[in-house]
């Protein structure tokens, strides 16, 4: 199912289209309203962790082999944006959460590469 992306003001381009900036800290996460704002350009099925630290979805697979392949592509996803996600691996399942440790909260960052991993 495709989704629409919602360009924001300060969007030049949809999501999927950008690319990570290193982070090292020293800002601040994005508050509520922000996240809120990007998370319309990702597919529905990414939710906020409940302390809003963080964005997750899980994807289903009918066998492990096509969940190892889904892993190792967003693990491609992630060396190549140097930004990486935490996987949770199951035989059917793969549960995808991003979230900037080095601001304790969401960035661009973690809904760009959840705009690629929505591309897969």
């Amino acid at each position: 199912m495709l989704v629409d992306v919602v360009i924001l003001p300060h969007m030049r381009e949809e999501l999927a289209d950008q690319h990570c900036k290193p982070c090292e800290g020293g800002i601040p996460p994005l508050t509520a309203e922000q996240a809120g704002h990007l998370m319309k350009g990702l597919h529905k099925d990414w939710k906020f962790s409940p302390d809003g630290s963080s964005i997750l979805r899980t994807f289903e697979f009918p066998a492990y082999s096509r969940t190892l392949g889904f892993a190792n592509a967003v693990a491609w996803i992630a060396i190549s944006e140097g930004h990486h996600p935490q996987l949770v691996l199951n035989y059917g399942s793969c549960e995808v959460s991003f979230s900037t440790h080095a601001v304790k909260g969401l960035t661009d960052n973690d809904f760009i590469c959840a705009a690629k991993v929505d591309r897969l």
